[in-house]
């Protein structure tokens, strides 16, 4: 059917439909349900996948660059997220919630820990469970080690190095963790040990029908990736801290993509890869930001509610990308 032929439809069809479920069954099933999930992903779905398709992945021309962007994004939205909140944007919201805050001593009505959510949401995408299913459905396999690069060297690095650091100086928690900790985090993460296994394996022939069996899996995967987002969604109930979440999404999906997107041509990246990363630097939040939020008592509800709208938002961003950087 022509529709069909539709990747960007085809996306659509597949992300709404796999999340709606996920979302259905979370309302059904405890919580505990979508953690077994999220970890059997992370030990073996996600390993699983990224062997798979690294196998099949264009490794060429400037595919090291796709790190180095990434910490551009990370960095970029953060300093934009420390001006907005030296300007005090949503600090009528926050006085209003924070009465105590009015008082003289206060030069900002932004708490410490509302600092800490809102820098690690405008910062740190979801560039793994949702960005990648994204890349693959839109440009196939060929190009998937571009917007590997972006999340395993970029957002899970920033995440467990300065999402940690923030999360600490901004928490309220006792709880402070040198910088071994994230980065041992970092070292036992299955996915970076799938990814030099899959780098390995590439030149090992396999036969047709393990072949086979291994892209099925991959695929088997990306799918129930989107059903944890939707069961993870099931959960989030907050949409407190509008002014600031939209100015937060507005950096983080809509700024930092177009201005470094536009500046990549200058850099000779271009048609595919470009794409991917405009991508992956336009995902909404994390989901980690709410685990570093629960972890260091910091603004919960302000991470959970940029989540919920970034997801919805995506539905809307993604044909402006594939619009202004299709190649």
């Amino acid at each position: 059917m022509v529709y069909l032929e539709n990747p960007l439809l085809k996306l659509y069809l597949n992300v709404i439909g796999w999340v709606t479920l996920g979302f259905i069954l979370g309302r059904l099933l405890p919580r505990s349900y979508s953690t077994y999930l999220a970890k059997f992903l992370f030990f073996c779905g996600t390993p699983l996948s990224i062997v798979a398709f690294i196998r099949s992945a264009n490794l060429s021309g400037a595919i090291w660059m796709a790190p180095l962007i990434a910490w551009a994004a990370i960095l970029a939205g953060g300093g934009l997220a420390g001006i907005l909140i030296n300007f005090g944007v949503g600090e009528e919201r926050f006085k209003s919630l924070n009465p105590a805050q009015n008082s003289p001593e206060h030069t900002s009505a932004w708490s410490l820990p509302t600092k800490g959510s809102f820098l690690l949401a405008t910062m740190l995408g979801n560039t793994g469970f949702l960005g990648i299913p994204v890349t693959l459905s839109l440009l196939g396999s060929e190009h998937f080690a571009w917007a590997l690069f972006y999340d395993l060297l970029g957002t899970t690095m920033g995440m467990n190095i300065l999402g940690v650091a923030i999360a600490s100086h901004c928490g309220k928690s006792d709880r402070r963790q040198g910088w071994l900790t994230p980065l041992l985090a970092i070292f036992q993460n299955p996915a970076l040990w799938a990814f030099g296994l899959g780098f390995i394996s590439r030149s090992l022939p396999l036969s047709a029908p393990i072949a086979e069996l291994l892209t099925t899996g991959a695929w088997t995967v990306i799918t129930l990736a989107l059903i944890t987002i939707g069961m993870q969604l099931s959960k989030l109930n907050s949409l407190h801290n509008l002014k600031p979440v939209l100015a937060c999404l507005a950096i983080k999906m809509l700024f930092i993509p177009l201005v470094i997107g536009t500046g990549l041509t200058f850099f000779g990246i271009a048609g595919a890869p470009r794409l991917v990363l405009v991508l992956q630097m336009a995902m909404p939040p994390a989901f980690g930001t709410t685990l570093l939020a629960e972890a260091f008592n910091l603004d919960r509800e302000l991470a959970v509610t940029a989540i919920g709208l970034g997801c919805v938002s995506l539905l809307f961003t993604i044909p402006i990308w594939m619009r202004l950087f299709n190649f």
